[in-house]
């Protein structure tokens, strides 16, 4: 049987020089004792996949609201692509899958209902604004519950991939910097397979620059960007693509936005007023009716603002439940 020294040894005899250790770990912001046979970054991982707010992913949209198809993405499995594309690249560049697999896990924890638009009323509306890479470290800090109460006490490193997958911030380990790419790689990819899928976009309307480049399919391109990075990053201490890729992506990234994303006939075909009303109301509903909101909330009054627990209960909801919620309270 291997014990967990037996896979920390096998670390540090086999990863690569600039991989992050599981012995080496930062460690957590409480004491524990280790686990005889998982890894710390093993047992984060565990932790967030057997989490309330990972489990609610499955029921939260990607791009697409109640799709009447059965292959569109959900919250859940786009968390799922970015980690299987993750794990890749940290192979092939020997370092510690696990560490990274734990941060893809829980980089969207914190994602509200009804994708981007959800997290686009919530900061438009919330006094300090919402970030859902914010909201995600928060999920795990202090909404969830373990062993010490609040929060599932995740080691720094993946707190750190978590936090900084997206926006300014720099991971400060290379499992991080995986992540924070990957799940551009994914979300651009498999948006424009939903969105080909659909019927908002055809092939014709992609540019065809990034498709020569990065390839016709969505196969091809992730295939293409994966193996770039690994190529571009190999015995390096930072994970990047080169500068080529980075250009062809963002260009494919911000066409995204424009034809899909924040596009008018999108919203009006998916009915997304609707759903950002469900998200102004239950904010306001709740804000004004703060003894209404669930117990589990409420407790935490002492140690939070009403505007930051009501926050945190629209964030956590499923398209369902919000829908169903504010067509019964309205």
């Amino acid at each position: 049987m291997k014990k967990r020294s037996d896979i920390e040894r096998i670390e540090r005899e086999i990863l690569g020089e600039f991989a992050t250790k599981a012995s080496s770990s930062k460690g957590r912001e409480i004491y524990e004792e280790e686990d005889d046979i998982r890894t710390c970054f093993q047992r984060d991982r565990d932790r967030i996949i057997h989490s309330k707010a990972f489990r609610r992913l499955m029921h939260k949209t990607q791009v697409f609201l109640s799709p009447e198809g059965d292959h569109y993405r959900t919250r859940l499995t786009h968390t799922l692509e970015v980690s299987q594309i993750a794990r890749t690249i940290a192979r092939g560049l020997g370092l510690n899958e696990d560490l990274t697999e734990a941060i893809a896990l829980g980089h969207d924890l914190g994602h509200t209902p009804f994708g981007h638009n959800g997290e686009m009323v919530l900061d438009e509306i919330h006094p300090s604004g919402f970030r859902h890479n914010v909201q995600s470290l928060r999920v795990v800090d202090v909404l969830e519950t373990g062993m010490f109460g609040r929060g599932i006490n995740l080691t720094f490193e993946v707190r750190d991939g978590i936090l900084n997958h997206t926006g300014s911030g720099t991971p400060s380990t290379p499992e991080g910097m995986i992540v924070k790419t990957s799940d551009r790689i994914a979300y651009i990819n498999h948006d424009i397979d939903d969105a080909l899928r659909s019927g908002v976009l055809k092939e014709e309307d992609l540019p065809s620059d990034c498709l020569n480049y990065l390839g016709k399919t969505h196969r091809e391109r992730i295939s293409r960007l994966v193996t770039n990075m690994i190529e571009n990053s190999d015995g390096k201490k930072e994970v990047f693509l080169d500068k080529e890729a980075t250009m062809y992506m963002n260009k494919l990234r911000k066409f995204m936005f424009a034809s899909v994303y924040y596009n008018e006939e999108v919203k009006k075909a998916e009915d997304l007023e609707n759903v950002e009303n469900a998200i102004r109301f239950l904010y306001n509903y709740f804000l004004n009716s703060f003894k209404k909101l669930p117990e589990e909330y409420r407790l935490m009054k002492d140690s939070f603002s009403k505007e930051e627990l009501v926050k945190d209960y629209v964030a956590g909801m499923t398209d369902r439940y919000a829908l169903n919620l504010y067509n019964e309270l309205k």
